[in-house]
């Protein structure tokens, strides 16, 4: 039997490997700025103790202006980032990315579902107010 979601899923993230290999040659050109959602906790990842320990299951990057040393490798990508003007060095693991989008160009990829339980949902409903500060709405990106 042909896994049809894994060959798409394989194909998503070359889709972002190129757009990452082009902005680490010719930088991120005009208005574009792409949004990367990605498990903190995955073990592929390489990224300093306070960021896993504010964001413990996910978060969003943006590779927009402040950026340095993006390198694209095999498996995983390095990029220089700045956190209240402190300059933080990540390595994120391809298979750790949940999401990609670039609201500019009205295009975005999900390429993991979040797969949570009904019931965990709705306890958190009733016990703690969701931070959705992390999380892209990718029905504001769609065509109409």
């Amino acid at each position: 039997m042909i896994n049809y979601q894994k060959v798409l899923n394989k194909n998503l993230l070359n889709v972002l490997k190129d757009i990452l290999k082009y902005i680490q040659l010719n930088g991120v050109p005009g208005n574009n700025q792409l949004y990367i959602t990605f498990f903190t906790n995955h073990k592929e990842n390489k990224i300093p103790k306070w960021i896993k320990e504010k964001y413990p299951e996910k978060m969003t990057i943006v590779i927009q202006y402040e950026y340095y040393d993006i390198k694209i490798n095999e498996n995983d990508f390095d990029i220089t980032l700045s956190f209240n003007n402190i300059n933080t060095k990540l390595k994120i693991g391809f298979n750790a990315i949940i999401s990609f989008a670039d609201p500019s160009a009205n295009f975005g990829l999900v390429l993991q579902e979040i797969k949570i339980e009904n019931k965990v949902i709705k306890k958190q409903k009733k016990d703690v107010k969701l931070d959705t500060n992390n999380v892209i709405n990718f029905s504001n990106y769609k065509k109409n």
